[in-house]
């Protein structure tokens, strides 16, 4: 089994997710260089449970959230952790397939 077959479980980044910025996600080239072609968005949210550490969360499609003011809590649908090799390093990736605010309000 490789590395890069685990599967993570989302639980473990904690269970509060901050969106702090939302920027596009572009294409690649067989070339392995960047096109203008944007695919989908990057949620980058931090991780007040983990030292607000980050990570960024790719989704497919047309932009679902803007960048907020500050940060606002959020959940994911279908949100998937997975290991990539990257810089001659491993690294943690995500995706998933839809963003919601979560509403704090009773």
């Amino acid at each position: 089994m490789k590395i890069t077959d685990l599967i993570i479980d989302p639980k473990s980044l904690g269970n509060k997710l901050w969106l702090v910025e939302v920027t596009p996600a572009y294409e690649y080239g067989k070339d392995g260089r960047r096109t203008d072609t944007i695919t989908g968005y990057r949620y980058s949210v931090a991780l007040p449970e983990k030292g607000l550490d980050k990570i960024s969360v790719r989704i497919d499609g047309k932009p679902l959230m803007e960048t907020p003011d500050g940060y606002a809590e959020v959940r994911f649908d279908n949100l998937e952790l997975f290991v990539y090799w990257s810089r001659g390093d491993y690294a943690i990736g995500a995706k998933a397939t839809g963003i919601h605010l979560v509403n704090t309000k009773a």
